[in-house]
């Protein structure tokens, strides 16, 4: 009997202790049953006054330790470009195929590969030799064409003179008449003869159609060329034209009618951006007459002076379309624009309480956004520290951050 008493002591001091050390939880699952809870919340509210005044949007996340620092900036109403941006191919004006017009051995080669040409220069010389001879001979024709059409001229007026002393006949005369045609349309054949060899001739001087960047040359001086050959190898080299050059882009259908009344007032600016700081600008030169019905977009071409070489054919660039100037847009940081469920909006500081503000916005260009409406000019919004703001915050205005290794953006041209 005392070893059981022993062990019955045991077991009620042992659960005496963990009820003692777990007393707050115990209290918790069993307060509520016994009447216990509100004396305990009622402690809890009026330990901490603060709490039950705070609203439920602003516990926690928006002012934990007080006022939100952020940056603040204006809404400023100034003349904004209307730009549309676009995504484009450079484009030669014009890319021409050198190919021979006739059967001949390259004599000499005149232009490097990938050498810049002008119009007319002489790029390759064909074998001349054989024309030239030819020409030759029938230049000798010629001058024998010339001798025969004097000598039956001179023998036509002399039997003229005859028949009209009665010492000669009409038959006489008029096959002096028919010797001189003769020779007159000998005359001329060979002329044309002689034209036609000399025409050959400028086949042995290739020059150049347009100005440009001179591609591969494939044929060396002493290769046979001929007309009649269809492969790569028969392109003696290819002239694409540089300055100036085209950049073609494809647009929304949407925006057609307003690029086309843009047109209608004057020449439209159109950059193309290499980079994003390196730009080239020129004027809209060319719309398709047709919308693609399977991505509706129309195509069209842009004219930009190129004499850097900034734009190279077959390069991706970034186009911007300037439709042009809305004078009084009201703009702010795109960094201010935030997107919600209900779409974007920011938040706009009055008495140092953050207001927020749904917005609609129109375009960004440039890292401003303009505004369509919610806002008015000299309102002042946050730039930065919007992650901890809620409806009602309390804010505290800070300096911008200067970031001095960031890059400014560049101005439009």
């Amino acid at each position: 009997m005392g070893l059981v008493r022993a062990a019955v002591f045991a077991s009620i001091v042992a659960i005496g202790g963990a009820a003692y050390v777990y007393r707050d939880d115990v209290m918790r699952e069993v307060g509520p049953h016994l009447g216990m809870g509100a004396p305990a919340k009622a402690a809890e509210t009026q330990a901490s006054p603060a709490a039950g005044a705070q609203p439920q949007g602003r516990r926690g996340r928006a002012n934990p330790g007080g006022a939100v620092p952020v940056v603040i900036m204006p809404v400023t109403s100034q003349a904004m470009p209307v730009v549309v941006d676009a995504v484009g191919t450079v484009q030669s004006i014009a890319s021409v195929q050198i190919k021979p017009r006739m059967d001949s051995q390259i004599m000499k080669v005149n232009v490097e590969e990938g050498a810049l040409v002008k119009e007319g220069d002489v790029l390759f010389e064909l074998d001349s030799r054989a024309l030239k001879a030819q020409l030759g001979q029938i230049e000798a024709q010629i001058r024998k064409d010339q001798a025969q059409v004097i000598q039956a001229r001179r023998d036509l007026q002399r039997t003229e003179e005859l028949l009209a002393k009665n010492a000669g006949t009409v038959v006489q005369r008029d096959n002096a008449g028919t010797a001189v045609k003769a020779a007159e349309a000998q005359l001329e054949a060979d002329e044309a003869a002689k034209a036609s060899v000399q025409t050959s001739l400028t086949f042995t001087e290739i020059r150049a159609p347009v100005s440009g960047r001179i591609g591969s040359i494939a044929n060396k001086a002493g290769a046979v060329v001929r007309t009649g050959d269809n492969s790569a190898a028969s392109t003696l080299a290819t002239i694409n034209q540089i300055d100036p050059i085209y950049v073609s882009f494809a647009i929304p259908q949407v925006i057609l009618p307003d690029l086309r009344a843009a047109m209608a007032k004057g020449p439209v600016t159109v950059s193309a951006i290499v980079d994003d700081a390196k730009k080239q600008s020129g004027v809209m030169a060319f719309i398709e007459n047709t919308v693609d019905p399977n991505t509706g977009t129309v195509t069209a071409k842009a004219r930009i002076g190129n004499a850097n070489e900034l734009l190279w054919p077959g390069q991706f660039v970034k186009v911007e379309i300037v439709l042009g100037i809305e004078p009084d847009a009201l703009s702010v940081p795109s960094s201010a624009v935030q997107l919600g469920s209900q779409g974007p909006y920011v938040f706009v500081i009055k008495d140092n309480v953050a207001e927020l503000r749904p917005v609609s916005i129109k375009r960004t260009q440039d890292g401003q956004a303009v505004i369509g409406k919610g806002l008015d000019s000299g309102e002042q919004v946050v730039v930065d520290g919007q992650l901890r703001l809620v409806q009602g915050a309390s804010v505290t205005v800070r300096p911008p951050t200067v970031n001095p290794t960031r890059p400014a953006t560049p101005p439009r041209g």
